[in-house]
């Protein structure tokens, strides 16, 4: 049935193939948009069946502009965890009580996929805040080694002033508290204000487990356990909470049994890579990539990036990115003809939307030799070109030679140029800056219909793409062309000058890999010259597994760690450096 489908729909969108020509034209641009834009391809979502029509379409573009093909299919398949499913062994259970799955109780999404058992601790707020004022500590007075520790989210009230506690109220960040002291599992519960119809969230998004069960029940099948307990309701407990402002916690006899098992979904897609081989006997053994995401948000909706997640409808994504696949598509059919000294790469990547996890699965995985890639051209929303002819272009400082280069292309198109020296940024070139490749970021910037339903063909200025991917195609050429070897600067990334952070913490000025899922450390794709990490001897390439004697399993558990931390402090920062632990005196 699904290849079937599969077929149907690249059997209706073979149709809409626009006929080969080597000029960039608007009607090429149109029909390549109708189909990547199209109701068809239901928003490009990965490891749909849409998304292998698509990567299908783009290999018969390369393969009809007379590219070779990647291993002679131009895929470069790779599967990734796309969601999270509850699995058949969750349980929770306190003398005679045990409580149903889905209905009084669900894992975390961040949960570990454990078994434990030990004594039940209520532990009000479960987090500790301290000031020059104030102060309060859930765990004063009790130790919850080795108990499960019942929490209320969320934070006590604060009257109509903010409340001092809100950078504590985060659910994850207090069950790695509750790890940290050595609590075996944790039971969160949603205080009456944040749940009134008493619901359980759901799964989403990928997992980034502690290292201990985190389950959510509802009030009522708390209110269960508390009774097993012979403590008060958990409606009772919290009102003692809010009305002495001030923590109550409560230890109890009652042994809790529980189990959270979460099975990780992954789904197939893929990148799509062609090659066209230089003309010189030389320089053709160096290249240029040309790079753009193919992917988007497919329906959108709750838990999705979309930017109204309450309307579920098709997010075409013509701009984002369907106009950026379509520039490489055209550039090379354009290329063909001209005959570039260097060999280029055309690549589109999937699931940038989902950190750009495709583009780091290329650099880790190139196609050619990344020593010999001289230059990386990503291209992402270009097709909304304005009145006052803005082009934002990055990576300015990661070679000497762009910002010449850049303008000497520019001086006969007269785009009104937004420049920016850093290397990184939140879209797939920054896989390829942290493999010290140069880079170049084109785009047309954002705008209201960025990640909505509204991003549609029809919201394109053709025209402006056009001149945007004949100026992309000039400067591709002249970097293909270009006699010398294009020398690599590191430029950022950029770091505010105050290196204040979440929770009043700390930046080290490095730049972590957010697209790590496991909990065994957080890898560092990237460090600042001159910030903390790289003064104190952090390298890229590291994993943090510590900081101060706290374990670091990824990089939510690294910001958790810096908020904890405090300028002019001098930390121990525990890395892993090709297997082997190494700590490193960090002065912030």
């Amino acid at each position: 049935m699904r290849t079937s489908l599969i077929f149907a729909l690249f059997l209706s969108l073979l149709a809409c193939k626009p006929a080969l020509n080597q000029d960039i034209t608007t009607e090429e641009i149109r029909d390549h948009l109708q189909v990547l834009a199209s109701d068809s391809l239901k928003g490009r979502y990965p490891g749909t069946p849409e998304d292998q029509v698509l990567l299908q379409y783009i290999v018969d573009q390369y393969k009809a502009a007379g590219l070779r093909l990647l291993d002679g299919t131009g895929l470069q398949p790779f599967s990734m965890a796309m969601s999270i499913e509850a699995g058949p062994d969750n349980r929770v259970s306190a003398g005679s009580v045990n409580l149903v799955p889905d209905s009084e109780f669900r894992p975390m999404s961040f949960s570990a996929s454990e078994d434990a058992s030990g004594p039940l601790l209520f532990a009000g707020y479960g987090f500790q805040f301290r000031n020059d004022s104030m102060a309060w500590d859930d765990y004063a007075g009790t130790d919850p080694a080795g108990s499960w520790v019942m929490i209320l989210r969320g934070t006590p009230p604060a009257g109509e002033d903010k409340s001092p506690y809100t950078n504590y109220s985060e659910a994850r960040g207090k069950a790695l508290l509750a790890q940290d002291l050595g609590a075996v599992g944790v039971l969160l519960v949603s205080p009456e204000s944040l749940s009134p119809t008493d619901e359980l969230d759901a799964l989403t998004g990928r997992q980034h487990p502690l290292h201990i069960p985190v389950i959510q029940l509802t009030r009522t099948a708390a209110g269960k356990l508390l009774l097993q307990a012979g403590l008060d309701s958990i409606g009772v407990l919290e009102a003692k909470l809010n009305e002495s402002a001030s923590p109550h916690s409560a230890r109890t006899g009652v042994q809790v049994r529980a189990s959270a098992d979460l099975i990780p979904r992954s789904v197939e897609t893929g990148n799509t890579v062609a090659i066209l081989e230089g003309a010189d006997v030389v320089l053709k053994e160096e290249y240029v990539l040309l790079g753009a995401h193919h992917d988007h948000l497919g329906f959108g909706g709750p838990g999705s990036s979309s930017r109204t997640p309450d309307t579920v409808a098709v997010h075409y994504g013509a701009d984002d990115n369907a106009s950026g696949v379509t520039g490489i598509l055209e550039i090379a059919e354009k290329m063909q003809g001209l005959h570039p000294r260097r060999s280029l790469v055309f690549a589109t990547f999937g699931a940038e939307e989902s950190g750009l996890v495709g583009s780091k699965f290329l650099a880790e995985n190139p196609p050619v030799d990344l020593d010999e890639v001289q230059a990386m051209i990503n291209l992402d929303m270009v097709g909304r070109l304005n009145a006052d002819r803005q082009l934002q272009i990055g990576g300015l400082g990661t070679s000497p030679v762009f910002r010449e280069l850049v303008d000497s292309v520019n001086a006969t198109y007269g785009f009104n140029i937004k420049y920016a020296n850093e290397g990184y940024g939140p879209s797939d070139h920054a896989s390829f800056y942290a493999k010290d490749v140069p880079v170049l970021f084109v785009s047309t910037g954002a705008h209201p219909e960025y990640h909505t339903p509204a991003d549609d063909l029809e919201s394109v200025n053709l025209e402006g793409t056009r001149e945007v991917l004949d100026f992309v195609s000039d400067l591709a050429l002249a970097l293909a062309n270009r006699s010398d070897r294009i020398v690599f600067a590191e430029a950022g990334p950029k770091v505010s000058g105050s290196s204040r952070g979440r929770r009043g913490g700390i930046t080290l000025g490095l730049m972590p890999d957010v697209t790590y899922d496991g909990s065994d450390g957080m890898p560092v794709m990237f460090v600042t010259e001159g910030k903390p990490a790289a003064v104190s001897g952090i390298q890229k390439g590291d994993v943090i597994v510590a900081i101060e004697g706290k374990s670091v399993g990824n990089v939510y558990d690294y910001m958790s760690r810096l908020g904890d931390l405090k300028e002019g402090q001098s930390v121990v920062v525990r890395v892993k450096r090709n297997g082997d632990p190494v700590d490193i005196l960090v002065k912030l």
